[in-house]
């Protein structure tokens, strides 16, 4: 994740489905190890993410969310951004940039950002990924989250799904 000059950072994530998908194997939601790079822009989490689905219905494609955590030397973990992507339609690997947002909140809750830390949090996180109510928010852009992703279709040709 590029995000300027916070460090000790660390992801939540987690794989939305609609009803139509069954997780097989592998889990549906995670943490990464805590970042603390000194020399870069960026922070490298390489973990790796294995899930396999089985599906009646197209409806519900697979999308990842992401919860952006930012740990102070106190130990203490405030939210840096959230984020969501659809997972790939074709097979093959895919190259995604993400990007992240948090929620700006009124002045005074800047102020007291600045000076005390934390900040304003969703009270719902499923607007991370519905477009329900996520329009009326006021957000901040935080960077932008970078993966790699295989995609594997198996048998979709079968019921007359070109990949």
């Amino acid at each position: 994740m590029n995000h300027g000059r916070n460090h000790s950072l660390f992801c939540k994530w987690g794989i939305h489905t609609g009803g139509a998908w069954k997780a097989l194997s592998g889990l549906r939601e995670g943490q990464t190890q805590v970042d603390n790079p000194q020399n870069y822009d960026e922070a490298y989490w390489a973990h790796p993410i294995d899930v396999h689905f089985t599906t009646k219905g197209l409806q519900g494609w697979p999308k990842i969310h992401f919860q952006v955590w930012h740990q102070d030397s106190f130990g203490r973990n405030e939210l840096y951004g959230y984020g969501f992507c659809h997972v790939p339609t074709s097979p093959g690997t895919h190259k995604i940039s993400c990007p992240t947002w948090r929620p700006a909140g009124t002045f005074r809750e800047q102020v007291s950002q600045y000076f005390v830390g934390g900040g304003p949090q969703l009270k719902n996180p499923d607007l991370i990924y519905s477009g329900a109510d996520r329009y009326r928010l006021n957000t901040v852009a935080m960077g932008n989250v970078h993966m790699n992703i295989g995609v594997v279709l198996r048998n979709f040709d079968k019921y007359g799904i070109e990949c």
